[in-house]
């Protein structure tokens, strides 16, 4: 299961860290607020996601930086369309004349299209950008446990939201079996996931046929989570939230202005209160969180933005009550 913790505080720049149930990684998802993550936290990052390059979602990259130099591992950098470069441009900004070759690799994968990614490496000491290769499809990231995917939004530019989904697992309950564990409940999942269904699996001194076993099993549907940050509350937005994150268990969605203010939102292409409750209930998320408010609120008036979230996923359309 998905474990996620807002970083930042409340009325700062976005910051979120994943992580996953017995993984030995965690994930960041935007560049904001550095101050609440610690520097063990960042060196045991394997992978960061920047849904876009305005300075509330990437000020702190050279925070994760300096703390990540010398780990001597790869790092996995997402973005959207010119990212390499920014990173890059970041990066050298800096002196590294004390810095050798392996202190840190990063990779950089460019969404550049829907459905269309461009893989680049760099290194110091001379940081130089080196394009690896280009492959097609959603998934920008995967894991042997989950995989990342990924949607072009509008934002006035286009921003990338990651949906964070694991794998299914097939489980047994051996306490209700009748049987104590051995080699055979490997063999067993192994002939479930391929139909092996006349495979000879020996518990004990008996035989069974795996087909007769299977009743034991079950299958447990991966855990999802998704990351929605800035994009303005319009109609073909709304259709590709819908439609990439229908169902998904918990998804972190960005509502920057409250309702009242709601024509400044349509001005600067962000969503508010409301809407984004709104389009988490029409998506059926079963946790919705807001989160990444203007900063122009104190801090009761974020509350209000929160209620205004939390009541509108309450409200029942005339559709609920048919």
């Amino acid at each position: 299961m998905f474990q996620a913790e807002v970083k930042s505080k409340i009325g700062e720049d976005i910051s979120i860290l994943l992580r996953l149930d017995n993984h030995p990684w965690n994930y960041l998802c935007e560049c904001g607020d550095a101050s609440n993550l610690t520097v063990k936290e960042l060196q045991n990052c394997k992978a960061i996601f920047i849904s876009h390059t305005h300075i509330d979602h990437f000020v702190n990259f050279d925070s994760v930086l300096r703390h990540q130099i010398g780990i001597q591992r790869r790092i996995i950098i997402c973005g959207p369309k010119g990212i390499a470069n920014q990173v890059q441009s970041r990066i050298k900004s800096y002196t590294w004349n004390l810095i050798e070759k392996g202190a840190i690799t990063y990779e950089i994968r460019e969404y550049v299209l829907e459905g269309r990614i461009i893989i680049y490496e760099i290194e110091p000491p001379i940081w130089d950008l080196v394009k690896i290769k280009e492959t097609e499809g959603m998934v920008i990231y995967e894991d042997k446990s989950f995989k990342v995917s990924s949607i072009l939004l509008d934002h006035k530019i286009p921003t990338l939201a990651y949906k964070f989904q694991g794998e299914d697992a097939i489980k047994i309950d051996i306490e209700s079996s009748g049987f104590r564990g051995g080699k055979w409940v490997r063999e067993l999942k192994e002939a479930f996931e391929k139909d092996e269904r006349d495979l000879i699996i020996s518990i004990g001194d008996k035989d069974y046929k795996s087909e007769d076993l299977f009743h034991l099993l079950h299958v447990q549907q991966g855990d999802s989570l998704g990351i929605i940050m800035d994009h303005a509350a319009n109609e073909e937005n709304h259709k590709k939230i819908k439609h990439h994150f229908y169902r998904c268990r918990q998804v972190f969605i960005e509502s920057f202005y409250k309702a009242e203010d709601k024509e400044q939102a349509r001005l600067n292409y962000h969503s508010y209160s409301t809407m984004s409750g709104r389009i988490m209930k029409e998506s059926e998320i079963k946790d919705p969180i807001p989160v990444h408010f203007s900063r122009k609120y104190d801090e009761d008036e974020i509350k209000e933005l929160i209620s205004e979230f939390e009541l509108e996923l309450q409200n029942k359309t005339e559709a609920d009550k048919s």
